[in-house]
């Protein structure tokens, strides 16, 4: 009897077995529409004005450059010039004049600034008036005032500073301007 289950186990172990593996066949179609939402980020540069480079190639000019640049998100101007010097000029003409011999000549261009015309009349030297000079040229300055030369007006520091907030506001107005464009 032992035999008998002994033999029926092993032929159930094998029969089992033998039906044991399965094989599945499937078939999976599938259609999907996929959308998508994103943001791109660009990350760039700021926007730049550039200052102009102004400026003169020999210092025997009496030119200076100026030169400046606003900028916003949206819009940026930038400007230059040059701006002559009048101070600078007289300088060289009357050193030139002065080179060339012509003493009275270079001393008459300079006493066409009132700081000179003042401080040859304080020395007891007075600035020429058409080729007269000395005790004659004082009489012709005395007899035409009008030919003096104007006085400088000169800035203190709250004139400066005035000037300034003036200039302050001024670009200070013009940036917002262009911030709401």
């Amino acid at each position: 009897m032992n035999k008998f289950i002994f033999a029926a186990l092993i032929i159930m172990s094998t029969v089992s077995a033998a039906y044991s593996q399965t094989v599945v066949e499937t078939t999976t179609n599938s259609k999907s529409d996929v959308e998508t939402k994103g943001r791109t980020i660009v990350i760039s540069p700021p926007p730049s004005a550039i200052s102009p480079s102004v400026g003169s190639s020999t210092s025997d000019l009496c030119m200076s450059g100026v030169s400046g640049a606003v900028q916003t998100q949206i819009l940026g101007v930038s400007t230059g010039e040059m701006v002559r010097d009048e101070n600078c000029e007289r300088l060289k003409i009357s050193k030139t004049l002065y080179d060339m011999g012509m003493k009275v000549a270079a001393v008459s261009v300079l006493c066409q600034d009132r700081r000179v015309y003042d401080a040859m009349e304080m020395a007891g030297t007075p600035c020429p008036f058409l080729g007269k000079i000395g005790e004659q040229a004082t009489d012709e300055w005395k007899n035409n005032p009008g030919r003096i030369p104007p006085s400088e007006v000169v800035r203190t520091q709250e004139d400066v500073q005035d000037r300034n907030a003036k200039i302050g506001a001024g670009i200070g107005g013009l940036a917002l301007l262009l911030l709401l464009l």
